[in-house]
């Protein structure tokens, strides 16, 4: 024999009705607003023993420019001190970044890269 009493059914949930007075649920739409990822620009840095020639190189294999465009980044890097040769998400500027620089420390060139948030 059972002591205790069965426990109350769960009351069904309370559902909104629609303004017409009808059964059909109304359900509120809430529109998100979606940020686009933040950009980074991959720079680099000059220095006075890197060769022209190896900055021209790795601009072409790194960042797909062709050689007219790789001579006119490195010529920016070499008059104005900092030339930016990519804009991309975080983690591929990162990844540039280190190719970048693993390629210059094989190659015994003390070339800098560097990527900054665009704002």
């Amino acid at each position: 024999m059972a002591t205790k009493k069965p426990p109350n059914p769960a009351l069904p949930p309370v559902v909104p009705r629609s303004p017409d007075g009808g059964d059909a649920v109304v359900l509120e739409r809430h529109t998100q607003k979606i940020q686009p990822p933040q950009m980074y620009q991959v720079a680099m840095l000059n220095d006075d023993f890197t060769p022209m020639e190896f900055v021209v190189m790795v601009i072409q294999e790194f960042f797909g420019k062709d050689r007219e465009a790789a001579t006119q980044i490195m010529l920016k890097i070499h008059l104005d001190g900092k030339g930016v040769c990519g804009v991309y998400s975080r983690d591929v500027a990162a990844t540039k970044v280190d190719q970048v620089l693993d390629t210059a420390r094989q190659a015994g060139h003390p070339l800098q890269c560097v990527s900054e948030p665009i704002e």
